[in-house]
């Protein structure tokens, strides 16, 4: 498994089709080297997704909002 520091700098667009949700995102994506996840133990690898808060509340709204559309197509008897 490779192991990447991602950090999310703006979340450009934000649209769902067939049940799948997209982003348009600006990121820096590094490789890491094995056994340093940047987390300081010893877990297995894994990518770590980074954000400010302005840009999670921002992604959190736009989910919202793609779940809120998601919601809306259901038929009303599985609502």
């Amino acid at each position: 498994m490779k192991t990447h520091q991602i950090e999310i700098q703006r979340v450009k667009a934000m649209n769902n089709s067939h049940g799948l949700i997209r982003v348009q995102i600006d990121a820096s994506v590094q490789s890491v080297a094995p056994g340093r996840s940047g987390d300081g133990g010893d877990a297995m690898p894994s990518s770590v997704l980074t954000m400010s808060e302005e840009t999670a509340r921002v992604m959190l709204l736009l989910i919202k909002g793609q779940l809120a559309e998601f919601d809306s197509r259901k038929a009303r008897s599985r609502r």
